[in-house]
């Protein structure tokens, strides 16, 4: 007999639990059980005399009344053309084709009973065929219905491997095929779903009864099925109520394990020790605040006060803030670092691009004024140095800069990756802001939290624009306190959004940079957003990623405008009257920082660019944005680079030029990112497209899921009772050491390499 917590290589032998191992990171019986089918196949729609749909797939159970050969009309070979009669009553039997004719001759044969499973093909109206299906010769009955095991398994395709899944000691059991639901699992190509089928048979078989890990007082409460009774249903349905009875009360258990994994690390943050920082009155935050040249919104003020009274206790702050593009999130994380400042601490502020660290160091040296430059001549009092540590900084900048923060010189360091090398250090690290935490790793994020004193962790506060999908699926997981600041600061302007079809009007394109000459005109600027940086890309052999072009395969589709392309097409053509720049990624950082300054400052009219903008650059007197193959871009994306407009007193413009087909995927996203400029509505737009992604491992795309039957947007309510279950039993008992039927489901449900990496983050 077995238990849920055997190994599979007790259970199955060495040679297929190795093959899971290697497949899918088995490695006991409840690993195996909640690899949960993705779909069932079944016997199919009724053959009535309605024609099946084109491309359906369906099985067909039947007798092979016709099977004859015929040569290929265009080439050697032969067809075996076959008729199964399923005694539906229509009139017609099922024509089914195998283009092997000669192979399958011998098997498919007249006369005998057989099951087959393929698509509908329509030659021509009115006549559908199966072609090429696999298929299963079936033992006769003749009424007997212990007649069911045969030894021999005769078939082809998947069919045939599926039979072959249901070997047992008396042959292979051919009444397991004719069941109305058969799984079909998560597959490799070296374990095919028929293996994993048999491997679940095989425990199921010797399963001992399971003590359910769930309170019966919750399982009456939510009418949730026994554990046992759970797994066996979700693997062999008999009906189909029985799978989705399965389905609800494992998608609890999912829920709940993820919600335990968070409350334990919850639970661990909040043993960890740091050092108080309240609020000082006479301090150089409360300074700060009093010179302010506008009132903070109620939002703001209250998202302050949030994180004061968290910075005020004794273990680390962890919070996420989240904020519409131009809600006003770096004042309220200037606040909050400047009152780690007053308790003689330091802070550092990560950044993705080396353009919006030194955006950021611009920006807050800007808003500090003579706070921000202890040291130097006619510093205010309680004065703070700022400094910017980058890859590309001169040796002796760098050093200087160095040296400010390892002698606690410096209170605020601004920094891209650079920060987390090894030779950064810091006199007293207190806090670590992260800006657009998406384009972090929790590796990173850790790096620099180590770099603390010893025995205390720095509060943490990371910030984003517009949720993605990630974010989404930790906050509505309950893993960061969360604070939302949902109205905009006074003096942000509206920003109107519109789908330019280059296809359809490409006369709207020409009026796209009229509206430009017509701002510049009446005293404003404008950025042009390109997909990609040009033709240097190709002539260098590498792609934007430094992947060698012949590698990789040619793309199909449409082409791109590359941003060196579009300058130069712009300036010498529609825009020649106007000053145009070009920034993207390849350009040498202090290129970079002029053509920035020279945007900032006004001396450039319109901005080329590529992403490099996304984040953070504020340009107030910006007003219109065109972004070129608008397809190509995130939804997430085009919101967060729509947010570089409008940051002043006159409204935006946002232009989305696409030759996307007028009814296509593409152009129903970039409609829906035209209609509303809510960022959490959009967000939900990108986690619906995009799927969860793997909400507790690094990927943050739908190719790689930890979700199986959870879905964040629609099981918020089961998410929610599990939660509270989740933090009420680790509360009572931290490390699950009284549940270890929890622990076990908690590790099922989450590898070793997730939990790692949840501790980190």
């Amino acid at each position: 007999m077995a238990t849920l917590s055997d190994r599979l290589d007790h259970i199955l032998g060495v040679k297929a639990a190795g093959s899971l191992v290697d497949a899918f990171d088995m490695h006991t019986v409840e690993d195996l059980l909640r690899h949960y089918p993705l779909r069932y196949a079944t016997q199919g729609q009724p053959l009535t005399e309605e024609e099946p749909e084109d491309g359906t797939h369906i099985t067909v159970i039947g007798r092979i009344t016709k099977a004859e050969l015929r040569p290929m009309r265009n080439r050697r070979g032969s067809l075996l053309k076959v008729v199964l009669d399923t005694g539906s009553g229509t009139g017609r039997g099922v024509d089914v084709t195998f283009f092997n004719g000669d192979k399958v001759k011998y098997v498919v044969r007249e006369g005998l009973r057989a099951m087959m499973s393929g698509t509908v093909n329509y030659w021509r109206p009115g006549q559908w065929n199966l072609s090429h299906p696999g298929y299963l010769i079936l033992p006769e009955n003749d009424g007997d219905e212990s007649v069911v095991a045969v030894k021999t398994v005769r078939g082809g395709g998947d069919l045939r491997g599926l039979a072959q899944s249901a070997k047992g000691a008396e042959g292979v059991d051919t009444s397991f095929m004719e069941r109305e639901f058969i799984p079909v699992y998560p597959a490799t190509a070296k374990v095919q779903s028929w293996d994993v089928l048999a491997c679940v048979r095989q425990v199921l078989d010797q399963l001992d009864p399971i003590d359910d890990p769930l309170p019966d007082a919750t399982r009456d409460d939510r009418s949730l099925l026994k554990i046992s009774d759970a797994l066996r249903l979700i693997h062999l349905p008999e009906h189909k109520a029985d799978i989705e009875q399965a389905q609800q009360r494992l998608r609890f258990d999912e829920a709940l394990a993820l919600q335990l994994v968070l409350a334990e690390r919850r639970h661990e943050v909040s043993g960890r020790a740091a050092r108080p920082c309240p609020p000082r009155p006479d301090g150089i935050a409360a300074e700060f605040e009093k010179r302010l040249p506008f009132e903070l919104t109620a939002g703001q003020q209250q998202v302050i006060s949030e994180i004061s009274a968290d910075m005020s206790r004794s273990h680390p702050m962890h919070r996420l803030l989240q904020g519409e593009v131009g809600s006003g999130k770096t004042i309220v994380a200037l606040q909050a670092m400047l009152q780690i400042v007053d308790a003689g601490q330091q802070c550092a502020l990560l950044a993705p691009t080396e353009v919006l660290a030194a955006q950021h160091y611009r920006s807050l040296r800007g808003m500090l004024g003579d706070l921000g430059n202890a040291g130097e001549l006619g510093a205010g009092d309680n004065a703070t140095k700022v400094v910017l540590v980058t890859g590309s900084m001169s040796t002796a900048t760098k050093k200087a800069a160095l040296l400010a923060a390892m002698t606690g010189e410096a209170g605020i360091v601004i920094g891209t990756h650079a920060l987390i090398q090894d030779n950064v250090e810091f006199f007293d690290l207190g806090m670590v802001v992260v800006d657009e935490q998406h384009r972090f790793g929790v590796e990173q994020r850790d790096a620099l939290r180590a770099k603390a004193k010893a025995g205390t962790s720095p509060h943490l506060l990371v910030m984003t624009a517009t949720p993605i999908p990630r974010t989404i699926a930790m906050t509505t997981l309950g893993d960061l306190e969360t604070s939302t600041l949902t109205e905009l600061p006074r003096g942000r302007s509206p920003i109107t959004s519109k789908v330019v079809p280059r296809r359809q009007h490409p006369n709207w394109v020409d009026r796209a940079w009229e509206r430009i000459v017509e701002e510049v005109k009446a005293g404003r600027q404008a950025y042009v957003v390109c997909s990609r940086i040009g033709d240097d890309e190709e002539a260098s052999g590498k792609s934007a990623k430094g992947k060698s072009k012949a590698a990789e395969p040619e793309k199909e589709g449409p082409t791109t405008q590359a941003a060196l392309d579009v300058f130069e097409m712009l300036s010498t053509g529609p825009l020649a009257e106007l000053r145009v720049g070009l920034l993207h990624g390849r350009l040498p950082a202090d290129e970079k920082d002029q053509v920035m300054r020279a945007f900032n400052d006004g001396s450039v009219d319109v901005l080329v660019c590529t992403t490099v903008v996304e984040v953070g650059v504020d340009v107030p007197n910006a007003t219109v944005m065109v972004i070129v193959d608008a397809d190509r871009f995130g939804v997430s994306q085009l919101h967060q680079l729509r947010g570089r407009i409008g940051r002043g007193k006159h409204p935006g413009l946002c232009l989305l030029v696409t030759d996307s087909a007028p009814n296509g995927s593409a152009m129903a996203r970039l409609d829906a990112v035209a209609a509303t400029t809510d960022g959490f509505e959009l967000a939900v737009l990108d986690l619906r497209t995009r799927r969860e992604g793997d909400v507790l491992g690094a990927a943050q795309s739908g190719t790689a899921r930890s979700l199986k039957l959870l879905s964040l947007l629609d099981d918020l309510e089961v998410i929610t009772a599990a939660q509270e279950l989740a933090r009420e039993v680790v509360e009572a008992d931290p490390g699950l050491q009284k549940h270890p039927g929890l622990a076990s489901m908690m590790h099922a449900a989450v590898d070793s390499e997730r939990l790692e990496y949840l501790a980190k983050s």
